[in-house]
């Protein structure tokens, strides 16, 4: 070995990027602490931990008043949502690797440590996960095929669903000065919404080891909230519009947000909303297939 590639090995070996860790949580107290303490047991360092509390009225504030590990710190602020507890969380961070994790969720040992040591050996990644598993309702649960993790351009199959999971990426911090953060008008599926403006642009990359237990089944999850395709439809509208999109993209994306649109109007027409149903319908309509008149 030539002491240019001695000397270059060992400056990466001695390069250990900041890491940040985001945790965004409200009223979630029954199970916050072991979403806090996964993180903090890691044995990766240096991070810091920022828990954003999005005005919680249970015992959240007296459980991370509790912690006296310097890493940790906790920004309160009224309920505004998921997202902007995040973009909280990114804007009172420094790392160059931010990470998040949603409070009903677990990291495994040597997670942090699996994804810097990916990031160092890649480094034109900007964003990466980690497989996971899914515990619903404390059992054992296999993900279904139509959720089975790709890596690389991921954009054509997370049209149909969302598949990064939160608590399984990390990211760049110069990817969301890029691509922006959170979009915090998104009650809902607003990860869907930034994986689409990341996927469009960049790889998204797959670690094959699963370091995250994914929690499910309890009645405040998101995901369970009714008529969440809206929410798709608006991000993948928003991204018609925006431009940017290369002709294949944009003809998967304008298939899909059609497709969306029928299925929802159809759910919208059975149900007796017959406005919002045209609107959904119009919407579709607006933006056209090569041979649609």
């Amino acid at each position: 070995m030539s002491n240019f590639a001695g000397s270059a090995k060992i400056g990466l070996m001695q390069h250990k990027p900041f890491v940040s860790v985001i945790i965004s949580t409200f009223n979630r107290g029954w199970i916050l602490s072991e979403a806090v303490d996964s993180v903090l047991s890691q044995d990766y360092a240096p991070f810091e931990l920022v828990v954003v509390d999005d005005g919680s009225t249970d015992d959240t504030a007296e459980i991370l008043s509790a912690y006296a590990d310097p890493r940790l710190r906790v920004h309160f602020q009224p309920n505004r949502g998921v997202s902007a507890a995040r973009n909280c969380g990114i804007m009172h961070t420094s790392g160059e690797l931010i990470a998040f994790l949603d409070s009903d969720d677990l990291w495994l040992p040597g997670k942090l440590s699996a994804q810097v040591q990916f990031f160092q050996q890649h480094p034109d990644a900007l964003i990466c996960q980690t497989e996971e598993i899914w515990i619903r309702n404390k059992v054992r649960v296999n993900p279904k095929n139509r959720h089975q993790k790709p890596s690389g351009d991921i954009f054509r199959p997370s049209l149909a669903l969302c598949l990064v999971s939160p608590s399984a990426v990390m990211i760049r911090r110069s990817l969301l000065d890029e691509v922006g953060l959170f979009d915090e008008s998104l009650p809902a599926c607003e990860d869907y919404d930034l994986w689409l403006r990341i996927s469009c642009k960049h790889p998204v990359h797959l670690m094959e080891t699963a370091l995250i237990f994914k929690r499910g089944g309890h009645e405040d999850q998101l995901s369970r909230a009714p008529s969440l395709d809206r929410f798709r439809i608006r991000s993948i509208e928003k991204l018609l519009q925006a431009g940017g999109l290369s002709p294949d993209q944009r003809l998967a994306a304008i298939e899909m947000l059609k497709e969306k649109c029928r299925i929802y109007a159809n759910g919208c027409t059975k149900r007796g909303k017959l406005d919002e149903a045209g609107h959904y319908l119009n919407l579709a309509r607006s933006f056209s297939l090569p041979g649609e008149i």
